[in-house]
């Protein structure tokens, strides 16, 4: 009979780097910065036959581990073993649902949803494969549509499964915050010999290219709006002052820990989002966009099956390669970061609700942002002739920027086009700094507070390598960048979801009648109490608990 897995809260040792993972990692991501400052436009031409090699020969790949992914996280928080929790049986969550829900929006996918959610609707609306004609309605409905499924369940569930894994080995089973810690119980002992390295160093390598990709979007989006307010013209060159002074900023803020920098900054975002969502709503179509929204909601959950399996092999059109394939080599190549991040923000809570909550909030949020700002534009486009597709062709940033003039109230357009500014600076810092926390805290053996050092670097580091991926290209390369970090990195996903089956398969299960001990005692809506306490109908305590069935 296996050994029940017991969970652990243990004094902290003191903090280790590992010399070598640090080493390597660092030598090879400074070696591709060197050889992109100085030859950026033979680097560009490198990574476009790198892009075009990978999707080639790798649709297939991305497209099925996405689609697997999200069916194993829903089996792991509804199935036998949603009661099983992250930490030991009555160990209270570390942050409140507000604090925890604010991170998880924050940290996932902040810039890039800013960046996208009005130019990708309207790419799409202008041409998808799934219309015959593009700049019609049926183009609309099509265009969010397949926006909400490159930003919703596949993405999150990619997040979640990585997140899991670090979090269920690590609080449960004692196990160090590292991805090497996940590999025992698959190669056993080889998972801490050179096998467990290489692991650690290919994960940071792929979360060093994914969080450059968010910065660099993020530089754009934020030199956009600049050029918008003051009117100068555009260029690389204060593309890089920019991604040096935010990058500064958020060095500060990740050397100052989650509970500080981080947790603050995070809720800043969200309250700041909640602000400029009310000016949309307030102020553009309401009702067309409420309307919008649980339409495409209901059209993106009845074609999600169909468009998770889907690998253009007929057409050949290469949307796919531009778009899909983007987003899952892009949220892949990100999963060790976020779900580094969420795993750190998540001990105490249940599979059941870690599932919940990591699939269903962000993703609620971001098809309420999605169809409020990118239902605005194309309610503009279609019925009001906007032209918004004038501005799309020359500067992926300025419809968002042109949307608000459209909307605002006298004004106040500059002022809100400012706050767009600030949000997505913000929204660079928790990028930045989770990143540097994250990276620190793998090369750091999972320590929980990886030295101070450690973290200056790496903001550093990350920094460069975003500045290097926008001289060597701007957006195709850190798209190139994005999908060729998912390869290595999606044989991790592979690997994890063995081992969590295996590590699964020793804890015990909940009881179906009969029997309800201390340890599956949760309120009748499914959540435990934060921290764990008695359900509205009777106390974990009480003997009516040890016989009540469920």
């Amino acid at each position: 009979m296996a050994e029940t897995p017991r969970s652990t809260t243990t004094v902290e040792p003191p903090v280790r780097i590992n010399r070598t993972t640090t080493a390597v990692s660092l030598l090879l991501i400074l070696v591709f910065v060197g050889i992109g400052a100085v030859w950026p436009e033979q680097s560009a031409a490198v990574f476009d036959r790198i892009q075009n090699q990978v999707l080639l020969t790798f649709r297939w790949y991305f497209v099925a581990i996405v689609g697997f992914v999200l069916v194993f996280v829903l089996w792991l928080g509804f199935g036998r073993y949603r009661n099983v929790r992250l930490g030991s049986d009555d160990e209270a969550p570390e942050f409140t649902y507000a604090s925890w829900f604010s991170m998880l929006f924050a940290a996932g996918m902040g810039i890039g949803l800013i960046f996208w959610s009005i130019a990708e609707p309207l790419n799409h609306y202008a041409a998808n494969p799934f219309v015959a004609e593009g700049q019609t309605p049926a183009a609309a409905s099509a265009a969010m549509r397949l926006t909400f499924f490159h930003w919703g369940l596949s993405a999150w569930g990619v997040y979640a499964l990585m997140a899991l894994g670090l979090a269920y080995f690590a609080f449960r089973r004692g196990r160090p915050l590292v991805p090497r810690a996940m590999l025992h119980e698959v190669f056993g002992r080889h998972a801490d010999g050179p096998l467990g390295q290489i692991v650690d160093i290919a994960t940071v390598f792929g979360a060093a290219f994914g969080i450059a990709t968010s910065l660099g979007l993020g530089v754009q989006q934020i030199e956009g709006g600049l050029t918008y307010l003051i009117g100068a013209e555009a260029g690389v060159t204060r593309e890089l002052w920019i991604l040096a002074i935010i990058t500064l900023i958020a060095m500060g803020s990740a050397i100052s820990g989650v509970r500080r920098g981080v947790r603050l900054v995070s809720n800043f975002n969200l309250l700041l989002s909640g602000v400029i969502l009310l000016f949309f709503l307030a102020f553009g179509p309401t009702l067309h966009v409420l309307n919008l929204l649980v339409e495409t909601t209901g059209a993106y959950l009845q074609t999600l099956p169909e468009l998770s399996t889907w690998t253009d092999a007929q057409q050949h059109s290469g949307w796919q390669e531009e778009w899909t394939l983007f987003y899952w080599g892009w949220w892949i190549a990100w999963s060790p970061f976020v779900g580094m991040f969420i795993a750190r923000i998540s001990r105490g809570r249940t599979l059941r609700e870690f599932v919940m909550g990591v699939l269903l909030v962000p993703v609620l949020l971001t098809f309420a942002w999605l169809a409020i700002t990118g239902g605005t534009a194309l309610y503009l486009e279609l019925f009001e002739g906007a032209n918004l597709l004038g501005p799309l062709r020359n500067d992926m940033t300025q419809p968002l920027y042109r949307t608000v003039e459209l909307i605002a109230p006298g004004g106040f357009a500059p002022l809100v086009s400012a706050l767009l500014v600030l949000l997505v600076a913000t929204f660079f810092i928790t990028s930045c700094d989770s990143g540097t926390l994250v990276i620190s805290t793998i090369l750091s053996d999972g320590a929980s507070e990886p030295p101070l050092p450690l973290r200056a670097v790496w903001g550093l580091t990350l920094g460069a390598l975003a500045g290097v991926l926008l001289l060597a290209g701007g957006l195709a390369a850190l798209q190139t960048a994005a999908i060729v970090a998912g390869l290595p990195v999606g044989l991790l996903l592979l690997v994890v979801m063995v081992a969590l089956a295996r590590g699964l398969r020793s804890e015990p299960q909940a009881p179906r009648s009969g029997t309800l001990t201390r340890e599956h005692c949760e309120p009748w809506t499914g959540f435990p109490t934060n921290p764990p306490g008695p359900t509205k109908k009777q106390s974990c305590d009480s003997p009516s608990a040890q016989t009540t069935t469920r």
